[in-house]
């Protein structure tokens, strides 16, 4: 990770310094692990009894926070925000791929931009458009007439299919699949017809998907995600479904074919949405949720049992499991109290 003066650090992050500005800066650190050298950050006042203990040359905190600091600091309005540009400007990730590697298979009819670099045993077949300063990764194939937008970095094992259109400046991770035909097939006789996926998929600027994610092309219409939106690893996006803009999905999630989420939403972990319904914007879904109507409104949503001691849930489920029965006796109880007071 390389070093830097804290003033430096603090003149790049627009945050005031309090303390020695000529420390060296050599790394980041969680509060109870940093080491002299390195610098951490306290996003929440309720562990600020941590900074007694803390061996970090610096902290980055609020003002609030200050007076329990006992090294040198960074004051900013969200040290969590903060933490994220941090670990940008220190960032040492290599790249994905560097120059063009002598054995990537590249089409004379694919259209490539300047500084364009192609790892090992990529291929990119022809038609293919990648604009200035793409990354692409070893062993990546970017199938006909895919468009890549200028700055985005593909990793190792990246399958881009024909016509896929992705914007500028996206990240996406080993082993994700775009473009890949729907579940789209019509039944006769108990014999599956494929029903070929006409359609593709669109992604916008600034999208970031993880590893081993698949978005498939859309039927007839298009896939879309919007820009800004992050997609974590493993997830399944089906034909048609389109993301709106800086939305979240949080890994594991499967989302059915002609779902329609809005801007700003975040899906949690592991959750199930129904296809052919619409998501209102600023929708939070917590984790394992399973949404199976349509949400209109803002607001967080949730489904499922909570995790129980095994001889809870047992008796849990067992209430589930009569709830019928329970409905029926308790309706039976009303009406009888009902028909009292009328006596």
């Amino acid at each position: 990770m390389p070093s830097i003066r804290l003033a430096d650090l603090a003149q790049q992050l627009d945050a005031q310094l309090y303390g020695d500005g000529d420390i060296v800066i050599t790394g980041i650190a969680s509060m109870h692990s940093a080491q002299v050298g390195q610098i951490t950050f306290l996003s929440n006042s309720r562990y600020q009894e941590q900074l007694a203990l803390c061996q970090a040359s610096a902290v980055v905190l609020t003002s609030g926070d200050l007076p329990h600091c006992r090294s040198a600091a960074l004051v900013v309005k969200n040290p969590y925000l903060t933490y994220a540009r941090m670990a940008q400007l220190m960032d040492t990730t290599p790249a994905p791929a560097a120059d063009i590697a002598p054995s990537a298979v590249i089409s004379p009819a694919a259209l490539l931009g300047d500084n364009v670099a192609v790892g090992a045993n990529a291929v990119i077949e022809s038609g293919a458009e990648l604009g200035d300063n793409v990354v692409i990764g070893p062993g990546c194939f970017i199938g006909k007439n895919a468009r890549i937008g200028a700055g985005t970095r593909l990793w190792a094992n990246v399958t881009i299919y024909h016509e896929v259109e992705i914007g500028q400046r996206c990240l996406i991770q080993s082993g994700t699949v775009i473009g890949a035909d729907g579940f789209g097939y019509a039944n006769e006789r108990g014999e599956w017809i494929k029903i070929p996926q006409l359609g593709t998929v669109i992604i916008g600027d600034r999208v970031e998907i993880g590893a081993c994610t698949t978005i498939d092309r859309g039927a007839l219409d298009n896939t879309l995600i919007g820009n800004g939106v992050i997609i974590d690893n493993q997830c399944q996006i089906a034909h048609n479904v389109v993301i709106g803009e800086n939305t979240a999905v949080a890994g594991g999630v499967i989302m059915a074919g002609s779902l329609k989420i809005g801007r700003y939403c975040q899906i949690g972990g592991a959750s199930v949405i129904n296809g052919h319904m619409e998501i209102a914007d600023k929708v939070v879904v917590t984790g394992m949720g399973m949404v199976m109507r349509p949400i209109t409104e803002p607001g967080v949503y949730s489904s499922g049992i909570p995790l129980q001691p095994n001889k809870v849930w047992r008796k849990t489920a067992a209430l589930v499991m009569n709830i019928d029965e329970i409905s029926k006796r308790l309706k039976a109880v009303e009406r009888k109290i009902g028909k009292d007071d009328t006596q």
